[in-house]
């Protein structure tokens, strides 16, 4: 049997084949990583909470950025696309780029089975290197739950989880709330349990 040597790119490399490419890919210190194409509820939480965010920004200093925005994260040598980003005033861009922001205040993250364990803890300490995030929120898509947390302080943070759908989420760190119902709207359930 034969082992294939794993193969590694530099950031250039990496850029110019997400340029041309038709699907995207993460870049974690060397290795490109498909991403894998979102479910119906992941991508109706992420519109939902995006939709919301926006609305609410309408005349404030802030900017609401979809999966489609490019992150970098120098400490970790990882360019990656959350679900959800808030940036408080000017977007900083890498290089005067405009596909690749620097400076997210808040990201969401919508979980999937296989990317959970990677979003809760790999990811989390990869966002954490970025000077200007305070506030990370992780959404269940296959049922109502969400970890919320806030940084408190260097490296500590505090932890607020939400599982009624009567509940709000208020974020901290920009002026903002959601109902957990708008959040969830139109998602479906394997129970066949609809959010209205």
């Amino acid at each position: 049997m034969q082992v294939r040597e794993k193969r590694y790119y530099t950031v250039e490399e990496y850029l110019a084949l997400e340029e041309k490419a038709n699907s995207k890919s993460e870049y974690i210190n060397g290795e490109i990583i498909p991403i894998a194409g979102a479910s119906d509820n992941h991508n109706q939480i992420a519109l939902n909470f995006s939709t919301e965010l926006n609305f609410a920004f309408k005349r404030q200093n802030y900017r609401v950025y979809i999966s489609d925005m490019r992150l970098w994260i120098p400490k970790q040598r990882i360019y990656t696309y959350p679900d959800v980003m808030v940036v408080a005033g000017e977007s900083e861009f890498l290089e005067n780029r405009k596909d690749i922001i620097t400076n997210p205040k808040v990201i969401i993250e919508v979980l999937s089975k296989s990317t959970e364990s990677y979003d809760r803890e790999d990811k989390f300490k990869a966002y954490s290197t970025i000077p200007s995030f305070e506030e990370y929120l992780l959404i269940e898509q296959d049922e109502i739950y969400i970890r919320q947390y806030s940084k408190t302080a260097n490296k500590r943070w505090s932890l607020q989880e939400y599982d009624d759908e009567d509940e709000k989420i208020s974020l901290v760190t920009v002026p903002f709330e959601i109902t957990l119902q708008d959040l969830y709207n139109k998602v479906k359930f394997d129970t066949l349990q609809t959010v209205l």
